[in-house]
């Protein structure tokens, strides 16, 4: 039986233990000993990114937003999406996730960090929403916690509440798309968002591609106007 490997430990600001793991070439991060995220289980993470840029193909000099760096596979599949001339800005709270990504898991997305179009901010994506200037962004892309409603960063709430909503309205540009990534459906969710001026698609998505039932949920929000 292959071993379960601890490579790295981090608390977050709140004191919560972060811990990178390795097994039968897969990785995995915990948080508190809970199962947080794993590569072999990516699918709605390029689901995410796939319907923030539907709209983006073709389109020249688009300026992206990505809150929560993970293991990549979301901003693997922005970069896909995406001309060449793209700016691609990444905000990841926790250092040591940037660096584990870059030291452990340059097999997997970690090289993307390098590619000329990415920015990488250590900080809370909150932060870099809110001193953005009026109609930065062609999309946004906010895979932080677990959603709405699980939390593992108490500060993260925000981002869901109308504060939330009112810096990615400014952020965004007409008819910019803000997409979140959520651990389970939720309407409430979507009726603030609606209430708040977005138009409003929940799409249910899978784990892993194999998977016979989806487990997850992305928010898709157009800024109206």
């Amino acid at each position: 039986m292959k071993p379960f490997l601890q490579l790295a430990q981090a608390r977050t600001p709140e004191g919560a233990e972060l811990t990178l793991h390795a097994h039968d070439m897969h990785f995995y991060l915990r948080v508190n000993r809970q199962p947080l995220m794993g590569t072999n289980a990516s699918e709605s993470e390029k689901v995410l990114a796939q319907l923030a840029c539907a709209r983006l193909s073709g389109k020249p000099e688009v300026r992206v937003l990505i809150g929560g760096l993970g293991f990549g596979f979301t901003l693997r599949r922005v970069l896909e999406l995406v001309g060449t001339d793209a700016r691609v800005q990444v905000a990841e709270l926790l250092p040591e996730v940037v660096a584990w990504n870059r030291e452990f898991l340059s097999t997997v997305n970690g090289l993307l960090l390098e590619d000329a179009r990415v920015e990488v901010n250590v900080e809370d994506v909150f932060q870099v929403i809110a001193r953005a200037p009026a109609a930065h962004y062609d999309a946004i892309l906010l895979d932080v916690d677990n959603g709405p409603i699980a939390m593992v960063q108490d500060g993260n709430a925000r981002l869901y509440q109308p504060q939330g909503f009112d810096a990615i309205t400014h952020a965004l540009k007409p008819g910019g798309r803000v997409t979140f990534w959520s651990a389970s459906t939720d309407h409430a969710f979507a009726k603030r968002l609606n209430k708040a001026g977005f138009k409003v698609e929940t799409v249910a998505a899978k784990a892993y591609p194999q998977a016979k039932r989806c487990t997850h949920t992305i928010f898709v929000a157009d800024r109206r106007g």
